[in-house]
């Protein structure tokens, strides 16, 4: 596929867990300093991974139909009650599993991430194309700093990425061509999909987002729109 023409984009919207937002370091963080005083230690890298194990194939049970349209919260709190049960965490009351659940929420940015999208804001809408819910989103965003100028959901179209009608929802409620809209990630399968419904690609490693089991994703794999070394270097690239 031809690459699209950078000047027609109007919109660069991120991919976020793990691309924006360090999620295995932000929770095994959030949870040890939380469990520590009340004599909770798990393991909680174990957990972490594992619960972010369960993502995707907890979505993908929606996308076949065999869960009802469920938000990503509601399925993350249902893996993590199988979860504490695997990890040995008894007598957690429903009030602890719903701060754990919302450590997603907590989930801090990458050290270039913030700094990088005040640069592409002051020339593109930017905003995140995300599985996550509106409400996780949004409190991510109050959460760490996120100049985000709008939130897109896949929950605004009852679906999960990679299904087209999330990349192509996205450019269509900002009043926009698929062409000029951008996916920025740093997930190659993101981009991919995005790519095939004719938006633009950015790609930017970040080869520790799963720390000793990172098995992909440390480059870029096609030739995408942009490849930057972090959303700085993307900025840069843009122009910005």
């Amino acid at each position: 596929m031809s690459k699209i023409s950078l000047p027609d984009i109007r919109a660069v919207l991120f991919d976020v867990f793990g691309s924006v937002v360090d999620w295995r370091g932000s929770l095994i963080a959030d949870l040890s300093a939380w469990g520590k005083p009340i004599g909770l230690a798990p393991g909680w890298a174990g957990l972490v991974d594992d619960w972010r194990g369960a993502y995707a194939p907890s979505m993908d049970r929606v996308r076949r139909g065999e869960l009802p349209w469920t938000i990503l919260d509601d399925l993350h709190r249902a893996s993590l009650e199988g979860l504490v049960v695997k990890y040995g965490l008894t007598g957690l009351s429903d009030a602890d599993l719903d701060h754990i659940n919302k450590g997603w929420h907590r989930l801090k940015p990458w050290a270039d991430s913030v700094a990088g999208l005040i640069r592409l804001k002051t020339r593109f809408i930017i905003g995140p194309l995300s599985n996550g819910n509106v409400a996780l989103l949004v409190n991510m965003a109050k959460h760490s700093g996120l100049p985000w100028d709008m939130v897109c959901s896949t929950e605004l179209f009852r679906h999960f990425k990679p299904d087209p009608e999330t990349y192509l929802g996205a450019a269509k409620i900002l009043g926009l061509q698929p062409h000029q809209v951008m996916l920025a990630a740093a997930h190659n399968n993101d981009l991919a999909a995005a790519r095939a419904c004719g938006l633009a690609t950015g790609f930017f490693a970040r080869p520790t987002e799963y720390g000793l089991r990172q098995v992909r994703d440390y480059a870029a794999e096609q030739d995408w729109d942009v490849v930057a070394a972090d959303i700085g270097d993307l900025a840069s690239k843009m122009g910005c």
